[in-house]
């Protein structure tokens, strides 16, 4: 008895480890879809900004706010690919949803409002005189949420992101 308790286990060692071993980070479908949402949105916000101010602004790559929001395409795609791969009755994707519901109106609330909170302050930095000690501070970052057309735009961009990597992955 205890020698097929060891032969069980060997097996099992075994088939875990080939498990882990034949993975890769490449291969992990609703991460993929995260990141590509992510991209995808963050070169998107180039194009539009141009669009806007009719220049290139490079900062858009890598900076927050802006139209779509990143945030709410990373989260949607993320929330979508688990909910296509493991169900969407299962707690992993309950998980994911409840992530995208937070993050998306942390965008719309906290962040947002910070963002409009920064833009009042540096108006009064602006008119503070030039012998006051904080006259010379550095502005506040001001495109830190975002509005609501941004967000769902954002989370449409993650549901097409994360249901056309699950087709052309099969």
């Amino acid at each position: 008895m205890d020698k097929m308790t060891d032969t069980t286990m060997a097996t099992s060692a075994t088939t875990t480890t080939g498990s882990f071993g034949s993975s890769s980070i490449f291969t992990n479908y609703p991460l993929m879809s995260a990141l590509i949402g992510f991209a995808l949105a963050q070169s998107t916000k180039l194009f539009t900004s141009w669009y806007k101010e009719r220049r290139w602004d490079l900062k858009q790559l890598v900076g927050s706010g802006g139209m779509p929001s990143s945030h709410s395409a990373t989260v949607t795609a993320l929330a979508v690919a688990v909910g296509l791969q493991e169900g969407f009755g299962g707690a992993l994707f309950a998980c994911a949803l409840v992530l995208a519901c937070v993050v998306m109106y942390d965008a719309t609330g906290v962040r947002l409002h910070a963002g409009r909170q920064a833009e009042v302050l540096n108006q009064i930095l602006c008119e503070l005189p030039s012998e006051h000690p904080l006259a010379d501070s550095r502005p506040l970052r001001e495109l830190l949420g975002h509005t609501p057309p941004q967000v769902v735009a954002g989370g449409l961009l993650g549901l097409t992101t994360a249901t056309a990597v699950h087709f052309i992955t099969g």
